[in-house]
């Protein structure tokens, strides 16, 4: 038996990778596949993108938060239930946190899947042939499947580019036109039901230019091949841990693979209520809770004004109930975010104005713990240090980064999201 996977890559940022692999996923669901989506890398935004084109979870890869053996088998555990798994690569095919490490083209040699190439063809033509050699031969162990263009105005563009292929040796797949309709929505919209329908319009957009031009039949003839398999081990019972997860608009940012370990904890067995602290009153009944990322600043009236659930988590912290929040989570637990009221659980204040971009790889280390993550936020704390770190942070080249991870009773809070995939999270409370 086969099937078709295969990985997304582009030669730089900005090439379309994401309207390109989100019209191919809407495309081959619309003609009724089962459709695996996989992100290479952190990001947390596109993921959310990839489940509105498929309707199912899209899966992070990534070799620094997460080891080869643990990406190989989150990979298959995925890969199995669907008929087509497409992976979005991460920035151009060889941009890596260190060199090509945790690059497209790592990814795609980690888990042998063929590579389709799209290359952003806007003012340029034959010349495209040096670019497609270059990345044909530049590393060994990367199969260019084929390649697509991207923003290509006419036909007679397209002969210029076809001629190229042909003349590299490189199968062409076909093109996507220049299209206004074509231009990415903001992806910082939240979940709200009119950003979800903007996106949806985006992404049925996408399909059609798609479906117009590129031969998918031949792209999945090129990309098959056999059918891996993957049993999931068998637990044994395990005491209950009743773990309550903040998701709604302004908390979404959550690795699947980080829940997928509390449900298979090998000493819990994780049972996961979803609450909404936009729209539910209080707290579920927990062991233990999670505030995961998202927009809290697009929401902060909306979030102000449900008092009583501020007041619910804040009695739970104050119970010494054990509490998880990152980055927009670790935001709601803060006395104010510009002005508006949060829970009161951390002495800080957190504000958007003059707003810096800060992202990069984490290696957390509490106590005698280490954790892997990524940072990646505008806000600011108002007094960084106004409580005391709890642990250290560093980046990927092993230097210092100034960001805290705060304590206040069982509520352990920082801006970096953690992913814990393969780690056990629950030690930092001695579950």
């Amino acid at each position: 038996m086969t099937k078709a996977r295969f990985l997304i890559a582009a030669t730089h940022s900005g090439c379309g990778k994401t309207t390109f692999s989100l019209g191919l996923m809407r495309a081959l669901t619309r003609l009724g596949l089962s459709v695996q989506p996989f992100k290479c890398g952190p990001d947390y935004i596109d993921t959310q993108f990839h489940s509105v084109a498929t309707g199912h979870p899209s899966i992070n890869l990534d070799t620094f938060m997460g080891s080869e053996h643990h990406v190989k088998e989150s990979f298959l555990k995925y890969d199995c239930r669907s008929d087509v798994s497409i992976v979005e690569g991460v920035m151009g095919m060889f941009d890596g946190y260190a060199k090509d490490r945790g690059s497209s083209a790592h990814i795609a040699t980690l888990l042998d899947l063929p590579v389709i190439l799209l290359i952003n063809a806007a003012s340029s033509a034959y010349s495209v042939a040096a670019t497609l050699y270059g990345f044909q031969h530049f590393r060994k162990g990367i199969r260019i499947a084929g390649v697509v263009f991207n923003r290509v105005a006419s036909e007679s563009h397209f002969h210029f580019l076809q001629e190229a292929c042909d003349d590299v040796g490189v199968s062409c797949l076909g093109y996507i036109r220049k299209s206004t309709r074509l231009e990415t929505p903001s992806r910082h919209l939240g979940l709200t039901l009119g950003a979800q329908e903007m996106m949806n319009s985006f992404i049925e957009h996408a399909a059609e230019a798609v479906e117009e031009h590129v031969d998918i039949d031949r792209l999945l003839e090129k990309t098959r091949q056999a059918k891996a398999f993957y049993s999931t081990p068998t637990l044994p019972q395990r005491p209950p841990l009743r773990i309550a997860v903040a998701r709604d608009e302004a908390f979404n940012f959550i690795y699947p693979e980080n829940l997928e370990a509390l449900r298979n904890h090998p000493r819990y067995e994780g049972r996961i209520t979803y609450f909404s602290p936009l729209h539910d009153p209080q707290l579920p009944d927990a062991d233990w809770v999670y505030l995961p990322g998202g927009y809290p600043e697009l929401f902060a009236a909306e979030l102000e004004q449900n008092e009583s659930m501020r007041r619910s988590i804040a009695n739970f912290v104050k119970n010494q109930g054990k509490l998880w929040g990152e980055c927009g989570g670790m935001i709601y637990l803060t006395e104010e975010l510009d002005g508006h009221r949060m829970c009161g659980v951390l002495p800080l204040k957190c504000t958007m104005e003059n707003a810096k971009l800060t992202l990069g790889y984490r290696r957390v280390t509490i106590g005698e713990f280490t954790f892997l993550g990524h940072e990646f936020h505008y806000s600011h704390l108002v007094e960084l240090h106004a409580l005391p770190s709890i642990g250290q942070q560093s980046n990927v080249r092993q230097q210092t980064v100034d960001t805290p991870i705060y304590r206040m009773k069982n509520a352990i809070a920082t801006y970096t999201h953690l992913y814990w995939g393969e780690r056990d999270l629950l030690k930092l409370w001695n579950l």
